[in-house]
């Protein structure tokens, strides 16, 4: 188990390692028992991180000319769906050369942006090297080459608790991790994950991109705004962050779509609307409600509501909902076209009753845009 710990809030959270940690683990235990006929009790992975990970291999078989072992994913503290899946290598010697695949349970690459050319296994960058790097260590004193192919026997029926169908990989999971280390509760892997399958829009010639925080933001674009979800992404709480990889990939419009108790946050300039990063709604409630001529009992019972959906209710009896939302709006815009520059970045936001209550300047243009496939911008991505 790793010793490793990051202070995440107020608690003390393990580290864990990546897939790619496993499959490169796997690896030199499987080539070092291929060329040597015992398997090793332990291997030690120097992750790119630079934190050196002991692993212990299982599930270990070879016969005359191959040999596999397994290594266990360890999540940590982290919510991942492969936390404790076995990531296995079978190696065979070559004529020369390293030579890396993946088998039964890795995912095949079917869309162009990914990180891997179409048909590629959906083993990433950054493990291949961890892997090539072990074989490489392990044939010293030996010659010709080695093959590892990577499997994870119930890497199918995990994939499908993951992102790999929507972006285009079929038939398992992802060999990933660029540091080697899982970092609990990982900020930079959700981004990461938005970014990766904004790119495979992009590389499939959609410019003009829908966005909602989640499940309920997207369950309300297709089923009360009648919008095709399927070229959509999901950018969770990292707005922010996703409108940047949104400009850095050549977009031309982003129209987010959300809950009023998420993105109002946006009319303060908070981007990253995580509970635990930024509150702010109902100070966002009083000052435009202020600024709309509410009175002193309705900010102060403003400021003690509970939900935004309480909050409306209170600009509805003082016949304020329509000035406070439009204000509010404009706030909302005013951040959007911060972070956005040039890029026509747009926002519905809705409430629980299921309807719009505000939109930006240029929002109805989008909607309207999207509602009409045909209209929409389509070119090559670059």
């Amino acid at each position: 188990m790793l010793e490793h710990y990051l202070s995440v809030g107020q608690k003390q959270m393990r580290c864990g390692y990546t897939t790619g940690t496993c499959a490169a683990g796997a690896a030199r235990a499987a080539a070092e028992a291929l060329l040597t006929g015992s398997f090793p009790a332990q291997v030690v992975v120097e992750t790119p991180a630079g934190i050196a990970v002991t692993l212990e291999p299982e599930a270990l078989d070879r016969g005359t000319d191959w040999a596999s072992c397994g290594v266990r994913k360890d999540a940590g503290d982290d919510c991942d769906v492969t936390d404790g899946a076995l990531i296995v290598a079978t190696v065979t010697r070559t004529s020369g050369g390293i030579l890396i695949d993946g088998g039964r349970g890795v995912g095949r690459v079917t869309r162009p942006g990914l990180n891997q050319p179409v048909g590629a296994a959906a083993i990433n960058s950054g493990p291949r090297k961890m892997i090539e790097e072990q074989l490489r260590q392990a044939l010293q004193g030996y010659d010709g080459g080695l093959q590892a192919v990577i499997s994870v026997p119930e890497g199918e029926k995990l994939a499908a608790k993951t992102f790999n169908p929507r972006l285009g990989i079929e038939g398992g999971i992802s060999i990933l991790g660029s540091t080697g280390i899982v970092r609990p509760m990982s900020r930079q892997a959700l981004v990461d994950t938005t970014r990766a399958e904004m790119k495979v829009h992009r590389a499939e010639g959609v410019a003009d991109l829908l966005m909602a925080p989640g499940n309920y933001g997207a369950a309300f674009a297709r089923e009360t705004l009648g919008l095709d979800m399927d070229r959509a992404v999901q950018c969770s709480n990292y707005i922010g962050d996703a409108l940047d990889s949104a400009v850095n990939l050549g977009f031309t419009s982003v129209l987010l779509i959300g809950h009023m108790g998420k993105l109002c946050k946006l009319a303060a300039g908070i981007t990253d609307t995580h509970s635990h990063t930024a509150d702010g709604r109902r100070e966002v409630f009083v000052t435009h409600a202020a600024l709309c001529g509410g009175d002193r009992e309705l900010l102060q019972n403003l400021y003690k509501s509970a939900t935004t959906d309480a909050a409306m209710d209170l600009l509805a009896q003082a016949g304020l909902v329509q000035p406070v939302m439009a204000s509010m709006a404009k706030a909302v815009g005013e951040t959007l076209k911060h972070r956005a520059g040039s890029m026509n970045a747009q926002a519905i936001f809705f409430s629980q009753s299921s309807n719009i209550v505000a939109m930006t300047d240029g929002a109805k243009a989008l909607l309207e845009k999207h509602r009409n496939n045909g209209q929409l911008t389509m070119d090559n991505g670059q």
